[in-house]
């Protein structure tokens, strides 16, 4: 049996982001809030679980950032356990273009802490117990970045580096593939696929509780069930009530739908057209 969402209402000073944001894509959602009055989807969040009663943010983080700028009290949020067995952590790759390959081999090769150790691209790779980041270049070049050993910290800020040295020259997409042919007829102007390790989540839950967040666009959690199309009313998160008002509240507008017979549950996979 599939088991209910927990909604809660949370304050938004406890939500804490465990990647960069890119504060340039609050600004427009913002206005779109306001615009609307609603927020569609609430955000995924876990309980760190630490006695700080901090939240960290799996999915959403531009809606969490742009309520913080709007200066909301509480925000409408999905929550998870760290045990729950449905929510699983995966790793998202870059697809980079629009940036020469020699402009980026040269720039990967300043990065501090690294080596680029190159590969036979036609060669398969054993799995070794630590996956390291791996480049595909477009030019055929495929290069292992052989780190230095360090701590987790020190590792997290070679994989910042590693992302600067594109992510304000370049353009890059999200993808899960791991091989860079099916990427060229796409992308007249490929640059490379940046491939990285992949992480448990109870490290990057301890990450995150030590204010320590990755690069953006490199971790994506799923987890179901899945609360979409809420459409929950924004002036409900922005009064002064209190917080336990708000959460009765919730619970009886979340019942009240149900009574009504709209929600649904989906459980084949599921093609939206209206995002």
């Amino acid at each position: 049996m599939i088991p209910n969402p927990t909604l809660g209402i949370l304050p938004v000073e406890s939500l804490i982001l465990h990647e960069d944001h890119d504060l340039q894509r609050t600004l427009p959602l913002v206005e779109k809030l306001r615009a609307q009055g609603i927020l569609r989807n609430p955000p995924i969040v876990m309980p760190l679980n630490d006695g700080t009663d901090r939240y960290m943010v799996l999915d959403g983080a531009n809606r969490v950032t742009s309520l913080r700028v709007m200066e909301f009290p509480h925000v409408v949020a999905q929550v998870v356990e760290p045990t729950y067995p449905r929510v699983n952590l995966q790793t998202w790759n870059h697809v980079v273009w629009g940036m020469s390959v020699k402009a980026l081999a040269a720039s990967l090769r300043k990065v501090k802490g690294i080596e680029l150790v190159k590969v036979d691209p036609h060669k398969s790779l054993d799995a070794p117990k630590y996956v390291p980041m791996q480049v595909r270049l477009a030019d055929h070049r495929f290069y292992i970045l052989k780190e230095t050993p360090s701590d987790l910290a020190t590792h997290i800020q070679t994989l910042h580096n590693v992302v600067n040295t594109y992510k304000d020259r370049a353009s890059l997409d999200r993808t899960s593939q791991t091989l860079i042919d099916s990427f060229r007829n796409m992308y007249p102007d490929l640059t490379a696929l940046v491939i990285f390790p992949h992480f448990k989540i109870k490290t990057i839950l301890k990450l995150a509780g030590q204010g320590i967040v990755l690069p953006t666009g490199i971790t994506r959690f799923t987890v179901s069930p899945r609360v979409l199309h809420l459409n929950y009313p924004l002036h409900e998160l922005s009064s002064a009530k209190s917080i336990e008002y708000k959460q009765a509240y919730l619970d009886q507008w979340v019942g009240q739908r149900v009574k009504n017979k709209g929600v649904r549950l989906y459980t084949e996979a599921t093609f939206l057209f209206d995002e």
